[in-house]
């Protein structure tokens, strides 16, 4: 017995020293919400929709020190449809990367966040469903038509992609990164981010190009400006997308404020759309505009209820819906309205 105990100890103690200078975490939100939406002609829908005030998920995450100030880390993360229980058609589709970490900064491989998308998560709503500008950013025409918006590709997530973050330089950050096509006619892509954040500031720009096989390259930049003035909370962006002759720019503008233990939100987007052909709904009179105003309340640091109200004018054949992509029945012009209420748990 005495001898099974120490053989214990000593693995135990061996382990130990193994992995002293590694770690693992396993991470998540679990998000769902009550929700009603009204899409013009296609009528309400009541439904439990996952993730709307953040994209429900899971993942895997971990870091291993190698001496002289070098680290290797990955990063694995996966959707989740929490009213269903089903996941996203790739498995890791949020993110599967690899890194090294050191004074020069990251370097990360695999499918990752293109930089240009890295100024609309931090809007009011920020990547949720109802009430997030992200509808115009990376929702349904958010690729003007282009092959991007043609799965495997994407004007969120680049596959095959190289990237270089920069190391802690005070408050400026930023990243750039180059993506392989591999015979994906849309992935293929370069871009960058610049950005500051120090105090109450915190503003960034970023530009990127989709090279495109079928035709003329998918272009989009953007310019983010966020002012905290502590009893609220300034949200600005910019975003400008043009696959010629078509263009579509979007300005956000929002602002939290605290109450308490919670959150008050307020969002206003708008849609410019030109360039298409008449009912294409990206033609010069295919605008859309959102509306948006919702209450997050904090049970504690990781568990909150939410609430949301959002409305989208549409004009002209614009078909933009509250939720990223409008239904089949909805017609060109029309309006769409969403209400929702929702928990989420963090872990």
């Amino acid at each position: 017995m005495k001898k099974s105990l120490f053989t214990l100890a000593a693995l135990s103690a061996f382990a130990a020293g193994a992995y002293a200078q590694s770690s693992v975490t396993l991470f998540g939100v679990v998000d769902a919400a009550v929700r009603q939406v009204k899409n013009g002609s296609a009528g309400s829908m009541k439904q439990l929709a996952s993730g709307s005030n953040a994209t429900s998920r899971w993942g895997l995450r971990g870091v291993e020190d190698l001496g002289g100030g070098l680290r290797a880390g990955f990063h694995l993360e996966s959707g989740i449809g929490v009213d269903a229980g089903t996941t996203d058609a790739k498995f890791w589709g949020r993110r599967s990367t690899v890194s090294l970490i050191g004074g020069f900064g990251e370097i990360r491989l695999g499918r990752d966040y293109a930089p240009t998308e890295g100024n609309t998560y931090f809007q009011p709503f920020g990547a949720g469903r109802v009430g997030t500008s992200g509808i115009f950013t990376y929702g349904a025409g958010a690729s003007l038509g282009s092959p991007v918006g043609t799965a495997p590709a994407s004007t969120l997530r680049k596959d095959n992609s190289i990237g270089y973050f920069l190391p802690a330089m005070g408050g400026v950050y930023g990243q750039a990164m180059v993506s392989a096509g591999e015979g994906i006619d849309g992935n293929k892509y370069i871009g960058g981010r610049i950005g500051y954040a120090a105090g109450p500031i915190d503003v960034a720009v970023a530009v990127g190009n989709t090279d495109l096989v079928s035709g003329t390259d998918f272009k989009q930049s953007n310019v983010m400006f966020n002012y905290n003035f502590g009893f609220a909370k300034l949200h600005t962006f910019y975003d400008v997308k043009k696959w010629s002759p078509r263009q579509q720019k979007v300005l956000s503008v929002g602002a939290t404020v605290p109450m308490g233990a919670g959150v008050f939100k307020l969002a206003l987007a708008n849609a410019d759309r030109s360039g298409g052909a008449v009912g294409s709904g990206f033609g010069d009179a295919d605008d859309s505009r959102l509306m948006a105003v919702g209450y997050e309340h904090n049970l504690s640091k990781r568990s909150a209820l939410y609430t949301t109200y959002s409305r989208v004018t549409n004009k002209g054949a614009a078909r933009s819906s509250v939720v990223l992509s409008a239904p089949a029945g909805m017609l060109g012009g029309e309006t769409s309205t969403g209400l929702e209420l929702g928990v989420r748990h963090r872990f």
